[in-house]
């Protein structure tokens, strides 16, 4: 007996096949763009891919196959309802289209696949669309694209009509073929996740080639708020108390919480206290290799070049994450990449911290955020404004004060005109300042003013780099003929680098920023090659301060002498990682554990157990920080006196 597919199920199998080969198509190119970091083993990479591919399908084609197999035969049969399916599997097909260029683009920025990064990019389209326009010929693209998809439309016209003309299912059939649609897409819910079958560890290439895009999208959606305890890998709460304590145990500090993971503790910073104003710098995107004192040959970098020699900067210094929220949570809250989120996008949590600026707020500061874009974006006027700052954006300023902007903000040039004026404003009034600038420029599509340096706008990162190091150059030449300039401490860090993907999940080397803490009458010239983090950036300034405060930062003084164990905390959405300069410790979801041996170097990674000393540091960190967010032990709370609190432990 011949079985022969009814009609609705050979249109759903049509539409599936085209998605399917679109899928096939873009894991080889991706792959043959990248033969040298995938490995030797693409057989492995496409058998995995196979089962990601089909489970999407599963999920997919469920609502439109319910409703194919259920259609009545009348209107399945009219001529309107013909036209209607046709229609959906041409703009199905130009979907699938756009999202293989779309995950292209994306994969040629951040070197993965989707992720909870094309998420936040969903939310704040307004930016990202803009943004689009003004890096890419969209609309060139999206003609072809449309051109490309009626033409494979008229292509299947043979196979359609077939399908269109097969016979309708019976009632039996129809259930039958439901219960079957249902069955798959709950065995894939069981069996298929974000990490299985992919894995962990090993050759981070080769698990994002192995992934499906739009499933990675949906599964991202879904998991972009993980709970540390339910995924990750965490010991008993004395256990981690104790090494939390001998981690944080520096001379001045007394812990004065009652919960055994509360870090909450009175810092007694020596010396008269003083009031410098503080303009600290956080820019898109540096990466410590573009300086040319650290060997780059391209000049893309006079100014900072210069300004190395003249502060206290830091040659072993890293982010914490890969985005520029976590950059900003780090350094103003000095907390470790907790799992998922960060805090300046849990809305409706973001609030309420012991931050850098509260802490100067306290005691006289006027403390603001100044960002070059519209502080929507990544949820920044939620999270500074309920930290303790007051915060000016791009909305907040006149039109005709900007010269340029883009999709991102104002030109840096013109940022940095405002924090001139905000400066002065303190300044007439007698008010020190803190003002926490995020910079816009060196971000796609790279545009800035015509005519300030020898790369054209929009030619690509090298120019928005060198533009950067221009307008920091031209900022500091103005800053010098200012009053306050004397009595100001000037920092000046990158959030992120300029790209943190690499064979690993956490490719150390990556991660590496430069600090500079220039202040020519405050701060004696030198270089430091501590191992430090932007954790450590709060605390090291309010020492520079010699303020007493009540802290919660997980981060240390940098210029105090101590013998705490050195250590970097680094993640991205999922994997958290602590090293310690030579090897790094990462815990994964579903309690992953692996270290990474000699990670600047060969980076061996080996399988380990919580008792390893490394892995326990890293739980330690993460685990704390979970558990101190989750039960709001964060939080600001004025302080007492800290000059009457004994430091001894």
């Amino acid at each position: 007996m011949r079985f022969t597919l009814s009609a609705p199920l050979r249109y759903l199998l049509l539409l599936t096949t085209t998605w399917f080969a679109v899928f096939l198509l873009t894991r080889s190119v991706l792959l043959i763009s990248h033969l040298n970091e995938a490995g030797s083993n693409p057989l492995s990479i496409f058998g995995i891919g196979l089962l990601y591919d089909l489970s999407f399908l599963a999920y997919a084609a469920l609502p439109l196959g319910l409703y194919l197999l259920f259609c009545p035969p009348a209107l399945w049969r009219s001529r309107g309802h013909r036209w209607f399916l046709q229609g959906v599997l041409s703009v199905s097909i130009f979907i699938m289209l756009f999202t293989a260029v779309a995950e292209w683009l994306f994969w040629d920025e951040f070197g993965v696949r989707f992720n909870f990064i094309a998420v936040d990019y969903l939310v704040y389209s307004d930016e990202v669309l803009n943004n689009l326009l003004e890096s890419y010929p969209i609309g060139t693209l999206l003609g072809i694209l449309a051109l490309i998809a009626i033409g494979l439309s008229v292509a299947l016209h043979t196979p359609l009509k077939r399908a269109f003309n097969a016979p309708l299912p019976t009632m039996r059939k129809r259930l039958t073929g439901a219960f079957c649609l249902i069955a798959v897409a709950g065995l894939s819910l069981q069996l298929v996740d974000q990490d299985s079958p992919r894995g962990q560890g090993g050759n981070a290439y080769q698990h994002e080639l192995a992934s499906n895009g739009p499933y990675q999208f949906f599964a991202a959606f879904r998991n972009n708020d993980l709970d540390y305890q339910q995924f990750y890998s965490s010991l008993p709460v004395d256990q981690i108390a104790k090494q939390m304590r001998a981690e944080l145990s520096e001379p001045n500090a007394q812990f004065i919480g009652t919960d055994p993971l509360d870090i909450r503790r009175m810092i007694v910073n020596p010396g008269t206290p003083r009031q410098p104003n503080i303009i600290l710098v956080t820019i898109e995107s540096l990466s410590a290799k573009y300086l040319g004192s650290n060997g780059d040959k391209r000049n893309l970098t006079p100014n900072l070049d210069q300004l190395r020699k003249q502060s206290l900067y830091f040659n072993n210094f890293y982010a914490t994450g890969t985005r520029t929220d976590r950059g900003l949570e780090a350094i103003t809250l000095s907390i470790p990449p907790t799992p998922g989120r960060s805090i300046v996008k849990r809305v409706g949590r973001e609030s309420g911290f012991a931050s850098l600026g509260q802490q100067l707020s306290a005691i006289g500061y006027d403390s603001v955020f100044v960002y070059g874009g519209r502080g929507y974006f990544d949820n920044m006027n939620a999270f500074f404004s309920g930290n303790g700052y007051r915060v000016v954006d791009q909305s907040s300023v006149d039109e005709a004060q900007i010269h340029f902007k883009n999709a991102w903000g104002m030109a840096d040039e013109d940022l940095y005109r405002q924090t001139l004026n905000l400066a002065d404003a303190d300044f007439a009034k007698q008010k020190p300042f803190l003002l926490q600038l995020m910079t816009t420029s060196n971000h796609r599509p790279y545009t800035y003013p015509e005519g300030r340096i020898d790369i054209k706008s929009g030619n690509g990162r090298d120019g928005a780099v060198k533009y950067t190091d221009y307008a920091i150059g031209q900022f500091l030449s103005e800053a010098r003929q200012k009053p306050w300039f004397d009595n100001t401490i000037f920092v000046f860090v990158a959030d992120h680098t300029a790209g943190s993907a690499g064979i690993e999940d956490l490719p150390i080397t990556n991660y590496q920023i430069p600090l500079f803490i220039y202040s020519p009458k405050l701060i004696e010239a030198r270089e430091s090659s501590q191992l430090a983090s932007q954790i450590d950036l709060a605390p090291t300034l309010l020492g520079l301060l010699n303020q007493g405060y009540q802290s919660t930062f997980f981060g240390r003084n940098l210029l105090q002498e101590n013998s705490l164990p050195a250590r970097v905390v680094v993640g991205n959405y999922q994997h958290l990682g602590l090293f310690d300069g030579k090897d790094l410790a990462i815990l994964s979801p579903r309690k992953g554990i692996r270290r990474h041996d000699q990670a600047l170097q060969e980076s061996r990674e080996s399988s380990a157990t919580a008792t390893d000393p490394l892995i326990l540091r890293g739980i330690t960190y993460y685990q704390t920080a979970s558990y101190g967010f989750k039960h709001q032990l964060l939080g600001w709370k004025p302080s007492q006196d800290p000059s009457a609190v004994s430091t001894q432990q």
